[in-house]
């Protein structure tokens, strides 16, 4: 917006500069988050990991099945990664490994203890055992 001569072009901007500085100034005082830092804050922290086509097909071949309390765990895993600034994590579940995309929330591939292939992991920038 532009102020010239230290005259503002219309009513509605110069309360809507007012009133913009007047809501953050009173919440930072306050020590409380605006709407928009909260907003992103749940879309990450209340994010439920997706699966991609081809985690799916491998927790079907393997017959996994994933419990609340694994893919709480799961989740959380997720969100320790993130917190790190990890890329692609592998995520370990008691048992099970997940490589997981953190960025997109996603489930890369699914692994338990038997799998043959399972001993050898790349393309990863970071593990949590959950």
């Amino acid at each position: 917006m532009k102020v010239l001569n230290g005259q503002f072009p219309s009513i509605e901007q110069a309360a809507s500069q007012y009133l913009e500085k007047a809501v953050s100034s009173e919440a930072a005082a306050r020590g409380r988050k605006s709407f928009a830092e909260v907003f992103e804050g749940k879309k990450t922290e209340n994010a439920v990991p997706k699966f991609s086509k081809h985690a799916a097909n491998r927790l079907s071949e393997r017959n996994i099945e994933l419990s609340d309390k694994v893919m709480n765990r799961l989740t959380a895993g997720m969100q320790a990664a993130g917190q790190k600034g990890i890329n692609e994590s592998l995520v370990m579940v008691d048992q099970l490994a997940f490589i997981v995309n953190v960025k997109n929330q996603t489930v890369i591939t699914a692994l338990d203890k038997d799998d043959s292939n399972g001993n050898v992991f790349t393309n990863i920038d970071g593990a949590v055992i959950a």
